[in-house]
């Protein structure tokens, strides 16, 4: 069977109502603190070090000190995240269905990932978590996390199916040998992408087509 390797934000949960805006409120004034700069100021360096290197983390890294712990402990604190947390439609249902290993690959931190994967009431699914700390703090699409969870799950690239909402991060699973899904309104197939669907609750159906729900012996 094949392993399901799936990203977190806005491919398990929808993050645009709650949890984007207020990490990127925390992750403004956090930039606005450390190096003393305008709420504007820290807010536009906040964004293109994120459209830059895919994480505003891995921005503030690159060009300054600072303690990457400090920095995720700062800004993924949210009081309401149980109550807030937008479950994708048959949640539940589609993860039930996919028969394999499944395991959460995420740029966020550790105790975020499992505070999510237990609010969703999914943890039971998955057999393990790779979250940003793992990774030396690199994010997707940085290749460094992808051997990282290769190698600690002894997983066969070509038995793994990634599941993004990010195409970009999509890219390095197919250069690895994963087969890929794209989620998303504007998500197409094509290229790198195996998949790509507006649900993720088309998932199982789609998946069955392409014969990756059946035992692969190869």
């Amino acid at each position: 069977m094949p392993t399901w390797i799936f990203d977190l934000d806005n491919t398990l949960h929808d993050a645009e109502p709650y949890v984007f805006p207020a990490m990127n409120k925390l992750m403004t004034a956090y930039v606005a603190r450390h190096l003393d700069i305008s709420e504007a100021e820290a807010d536009a360096l906040r964004l293109h070090y994120w459209q830059r290197y895919g994480t505003t983390l891995a921005g503030l890294q690159r060009h300054g000190h600072i303690d990457p712990e400090h920095f995720l402990a700062e800004t993924h604190r949210f009081p309401d995240l149980q109550r807030k947390l937008r479950p994708m439609r048959a949640l539940q249902a589609t993860l039930a269905r996919l028969p394999g290993r499944k395991i959460l690959f995420t740029n966020a931190p550790l105790a975020y990932a499992v505070s999510v994967l237990r609010g969703l009431r999914v943890a039971h699914h998955f057999d393990g978590v790779i979250a940003i700390q793992h990774t030396r703090h690199r994010p997707k699409p940085s290749p460094v996390g992808y051997r990282k969870l290769l190698a600690r799950y002894r997983l066969n690239p070509r038995h793994c199916v990634m599941v993004e909402d990010t195409h970009a991060n999509l890219v390095t699973a197919k250069r690895l040998g994963m087969a890929t899904v794209w989620l998303g309104r504007k998500a197409h197939h094509g290229g790198v992408v195996d998949i790509g669907l507006p649900s993720l609750a088309q998932l199982p159906r789609h998946a069955g087509r392409r014969g990756w729900l059946r035992t692969n012996n190869k």
